[in-house]
């Protein structure tokens, strides 16, 4: 790793711009940034038309890193190869088509002064009520379901301190919600206003199936954000109510026939009641597994990060104390 360098990580996938005006721009912001930089392309999938004007600026004297996927594995997958390559102390992502102007660069690394990862807020944004209608609802509902409140989990310009990815890994599509994890990891969060570049703009419609993604993966990262480390409190709690549900029919019909001479044969009830009471134990039972499975590994599992430890050391005056803030694999002593 190098101090003071700024690996940037452009992961290419199917939706991309022209690679020679993106590249251009992005250098001339980088160039503002007053710190050496290095650009890494992760191209997600044999692209011939990105990999070879990438190739042309190579062969022009351009200082860029090209990785090659075999196939298409998604976007987090292809941040996670890029800063597997990257040596820079600051990690900076920036997506393969317009979204911010290229000037804005510097306000997002200038924001790690005071935060460990910088999210980037297309402001003013472009698009017609419907989409500013869709954008608040999904940004409410992750808000209501994480506790973060975020204001464009699709702008893919942020940058981040190294060790929010040395502990946090992406897959699928949880590159969108990177600073929500971070967050239930302890990191600093904060958004920065960014001017909305010019050419952003998406010209198709989102299918059924991309609105059918985007609830599932708010139901992951509400399991991976309030249950990961208490899997029956989220088990046990569907399993009792449907146990509950499934126990109190049964007793009504239990009831029913006792008392009132009410027959049981030929009741589509009863067969609800016994499924009902049936899976709610069994919801119990994968939510006790699973506490018994973080019970056992949970000295590997660290959720959390150590902001500063103060110490009092034993001198030989005794007046000597000092604030070790703590930072994964190095740490700095600062006597007071």
């Amino acid at each position: 790793m190098t101090d003071k360098l700024v690996s940037t990580i452009i992961p290419v996938g199917k939706r991309h711009a022209d690679t020679l005006a993106l590249y251009a721009e992005y250098k001339a912001g980088l160039d503002n940034l007053g710190v050496p930089y290095e650009i890494i392309f992760v191209v997600d999938g044999r692209r011939p038309e990105v990999t070879e004007p990438l190739r042309q600026l190579q062969a022009r004297g351009e200082k860029i890193t090209i990785i090659g996927l075999t196939r298409p594995f998604g976007e987090a997958t292809a941040l996670m190869v890029g800063f597997e390559r990257a040596a820079g102390s600051i990690i900076l992502t920036l997506p393969a088509y317009f979204q911010i102007e290229g000037t804005e660069i510097p306000k997002l690394v200038a924001a790690l002064s005071s935060a460990d990862i910088a999210v980037g807020r297309r402001q003013p944004r472009a698009g017609g009520r419907f989409e500013a209608m869709r954008r608040a609802a999904f940004h409410n509902i992750v808000a209501k379901v994480t506790g973060l409140r975020l204001n464009d989990l699709g702008c893919g310009a942020q940058a981040m301190k190294r060790k929010v990815l040395e502990e946090i890994s992406l897959y699928g599509d949880q590159h969108r919600f990177l600073a929500v994890l971070a967050d239930r990891q302890g990191f600093r969060v904060t958004e920065i206003d960014v001017q909305q570049s010019s050419k952003d703009r998406f010209e198709g419609r989102y299918r059924l199936r991309e609105y059918t993604h985007r609830a599932l993966d708010i139901v992951t990262v509400l399991f991976l954000v309030r249950f990961t480390k208490k899997p029956l409190r989220f088990f046990g709690m569907i399993g009792v109510t449907t146990f509950g549900l499934g126990a109190l029919l049964l007793l009504e019909m239990v009831i029913e026939r006792l008392f009132f001479g009410q027959p049981l044969a030929d009741r589509p009830a009863l067969l609800l009641a016994c499924l009902l009471a049936v899976v709610g134990l069994q919801l119990f039972a994968i939510g006790l597994l699973g506490e018994l499975i973080i019970f056992t590994h949970a000295r590997d599992i660290k959720d959390y990060q150590v902001d500063e430890v103060i110490q009092f050391p034993r001198t030989a005056d005794g007046s000597t104390a000092s604030v070790n803030r703590a930072e994964p694999k190095h740490q700095q002593v600062i006597s007071l």
